[in-house]
């Protein structure tokens, strides 16, 4: 490896643990990511333009269930970990990571604005011998081709004065078998510098680091994760619509298949995909394939029954009220259970429940929710109307029937028992009153 006296300092901050780290989001991913670096001994600066969080930081308050208050207050007291919206301090950090959202427009392509506008504050504050870490989802070719250039804007070279690598984050919210130090972590550098000093940076952060070749490669596989869930979802869920039609429970059929010791993953239906990363990840290899003039189809139909899927569930409630009242969903009281998008967590983005509840509205129905994860709706891009709409409680519910209850999200604090004897029919998405044992007279799968 050729001589480098930037790569040298840093590879030495980073040996004797002086390197100061900055990680630019505060999010999902940003966070747990930042505690975690502090607690290894790094200083760490978390940056974030949502004043909010730094106050409710400030305050020693975790917004984020993977961080406990008690690692949160630990690595404050230690004075390893500050926060602030002040982006100037970007100019005291050695390693940057980023950790900021992707999302997709409204025609359903990549959104990059946060990538590309945090890219060029880095840039105003980027000293020579500093590693910046990509750690969003993306399409291939996004930290060679957007990052580094708008690095560059700075007027230093990368793999000369600077380095640039590509590791994209691993969260499961809600999984309590990982943390953020326990997953393997892929990584990737613009060359071989990078790539030295990413191995180098993350293997003090995490346990086990699983270099790659390229940063498309390490972008690819990030991907590829996110495809893999979709596509077997989507095949689920198309499933579970054939065999209603032939009388069969597809619930029962997974179980059975999942017996199998080799050759079968069980994936499961439910009324739609949520989270950051499913539902928009595929369609960012989908966008990036045209312009090589090539098509995904397989991504694409997996993507348009998912995204039916919320559409189907109101047809089915629809039918069932029909059938079991001889009411339609005009005016009728239609219950949410669950509005998160996964089960266990209040994470909301992307939630397949608040679609499900704009739906129903559509449709004329009186719509309210109960999940204990979700006092009240937090801002949406997508859904502001329903912003600090407040939940429900067993009491109000048990009080005031509802015509009809969609079981959306399944968390396991939900008193099901309790639901099912209220006598209304239940539209139940995630086979929840089943695989607790309960009676399933009014229940009605979906």
């Amino acid at each position: 490896m050729l001589f480098n006296k930037h790569f040298d300092s840093l590879k030495s901050r980073l040996d004797n643990r002086t390197a100061v780290v900055g990680v630019v989001g505060l999010g999902y991913v940003g966070l747990p990511m930042a505690v975690t670096i502090a607690s290894r001994g790094l200083s760490t600066i978390g940056f974030d333009i949502d004043l909010g969080k730094i106050k409710m930081l400030s305050a020693r308050h975790s917004y984020i269930e993977a961080v406990t208050e008690r690692h949160l207050a630990e690595v404050i007291d230690t004075d390893r970990f500050a926060f602030t919206n002040d982006f100037s301090r970007l100019s005291e950090c050695d390693v940057v990571l980023i950790c900021v959202p992707t999302p997709l427009s409204r025609n359903r392509e990549p959104d990059l604005s946060f990538v590309e506008n945090t890219s060029r504050e880095i840039a105003k504050a980027l000293k020579p011998g500093t590693l910046v870490s990509l750690e969003s989802t993306t399409y291939p070719g996004t930290t060679q081709e957007i990052v580094t250039p708008l690095l560059e804007a700075s007027g230093l070279s990368a793999e000369k004065e600077f380095f640039v690598a590509y590791s994209p984050e691993r969260e499961d919210p809600g999984n309590k078998s990982f943390s953020t130090a326990s997953i393997p972590r892929i990584v990737a550098g613009v060359g071989p510098l990078s790539r030295a000093l990413a191995e180098q940076f993350y293997g003090i952060v995490v346990d086990q680091v699983v270099a790659v070749s390229t940063t498309q490669t390490a972008e690819a596989v990030k991907i590829t994760e996110n495809v893999f869930r979709a596509v077997n979802i989507a095949l689920v869920n198309e499933l579970k619509v054939i065999y209603k039609a032939m009388g069969i429970d597809v619930w029962e059929v997974i179980d059975g298949a999942a017996t199998k010791p080799f050759g079968y993953m069980p994936f499961y239906p439910g009324p739609g995909l949520g989270g950051h990363c499913i539902p928009i990840d595929p369609f960012y290899l989908t966008w990036k394939a045209r312009e090589f003039g090539l098509y995904t189809r397989f991504i694409e139909l997996a993507g348009e029954i998912n995204v039916n899927m919320p559409r189907h569930v109101v047809d089915r409630t629809r039918e069932t009220l029909d059938r079991v009242s001889g009411k339609g969903l005009r005016d009728a009281r239609v219950l949410i259970v669950g509005i998160s998008y996964k089960k266990n967590v209040p994470d909301m983005r992307e939630s397949p429940s608040v679609r499900l509840m704009e739906l129903f509205m559509d449709r004329g129905a009186r719509v309210e929710f109960h999940d204990p994860y979700v006092p009240s709706i937090p801002r949406m891009r997508d859904y502001p109307a329903f912003m600090g709409m407040e939940s429900v409680s067993l009491e109000v519910i048990a009080d005031n029937p509802y015509d009809v209850i969609v079981i959306a999200t399944d968390h396991d604090a939900i008193d099901y028992e309790r639901l099912v004897a209220l006598g209304s029919p239940v539209i139940d998405t995630r086979n929840a009153i089943a695989r607790r044992g309960l009676p399933v007279n009014n229940v009605f799968k979906a």
